[in-house]
């Protein structure tokens, strides 16, 4: 069953994506959260997929850069093998790494759209993920440069951004809490992990745009919606991609685990009294 998306729905959903996706606190679980809390009903992970669009935008255009200086230099590696330097090897990096997050997204759509959207579980994995980072950060040795990033990175990265496909991990969370596991410093694997989303989210709300204009489950949006929600994210996205790399360099990714914990208690309360569905 779907119903109609409201203008004030999209605009203060568009805002939480624009906050949320870059930060380690589970964009998907604060949309899942805050559109129940406050409309009584899931907006649908159409709609999610599509406005993350912004976002990823937002990340073209901050590392449009060192997008351009990979792309170039894998293109160039392709071709001429006396070309295959470190930014050739990334590109190579992104690419695989992105695999499984791709095969496991196109093969559990319908669970990732329907079954995984359940508040219980939305809540647990905020409170449960929040102490993977406090370990992360714990045990991580926080040594290793960007020139260091090997295949191996990659694959295990990858491996864990598949847990975002799950409201309540984080992808920012679930990929650099794997990098910190590896050795990696924190601001390296932070950027590694912006890289390494995109391929994935572009594909992701490009394939979930037909859906999102009229979804099997969750709530229908307008064109004018879409691309309005679009545009606040990406504004918002920019700002806070801006913000986190500043935090990484000199705080814990922990201390989110400060904004995570009491969240997901508080949905499990709200829950329990049956004052928001689960579902």
């Amino acid at each position: 069953m779907t119903s109609e998306m409201s203008w004030i729905q999209t605009i203060v959903l568009s805002i939480v994506q624009g906050l949320t996706e870059f930060l380690p606190v589970s964009s998907s679980g604060h949309l899942r959260i805050v559109s129940t809390l406050f409309w009584g009903e899931d907006a649908g992970a159409s709609f999610t997929a599509v406005v993350q669009l912004g976002t990823e935008l937002a990340v073209l255009v901050y590392f449009a850069k060192d997008i351009f200086r990979i792309a170039k230099a894998w293109l160039s590696g392709l071709f001429d093998k006396s070309r295959r330097d470190f930014d050739y090897a990334m590109g190579w990096m992104v690419i695989v790494g992105t695999i499984p997050v791709g095969i496991l997204g196109f093969v559990g759509k319908d669970l990732i759209r329907e079954g995984l959207r359940n508040l219980w579980l939305t809540a647990a994995m905020l409170v449960l993920f929040s102490f993977v980072f406090i370990l992360a950060e714990k045990v991580g040795h926080r040594a290793r440069s960007f020139n260091e990033l090997t295949m191996k990175d990659a694959i295990l990265m990858g491996l864990a951004q598949c847990l975002a496909l799950i409201p309540g991990v984080s992808r920012s969370g679930g990929t650099v809490s794997a990098g910190l596991f590896l050795g990696l410093n924190r601001e390296v694997a932070t950027r590694f992990s912006f890289l390494l989303a995109i391929p994935a989210v572009l594909a992701s709300g490009l394939f979930s745009l037909r859906d999102a204009f009229d979804p099997a489950s969750g709530q229908a949006a307008s064109g004018a919606q879409l691309i309005v929600g679009t545009l606040i994210a990406f504004v918002l996205g920019y700002a806070a991609i801006a913000w986190l790399l500043r935090f990484v360099s000199h705080h814990s990714f922990a201390w989110f685990a400060l904004w995570r914990i009491p969240v997901g208690i508080l949905v499990m309360v709200l829950l329990g009294m049956n004052v928001i569905p689960a579902t």
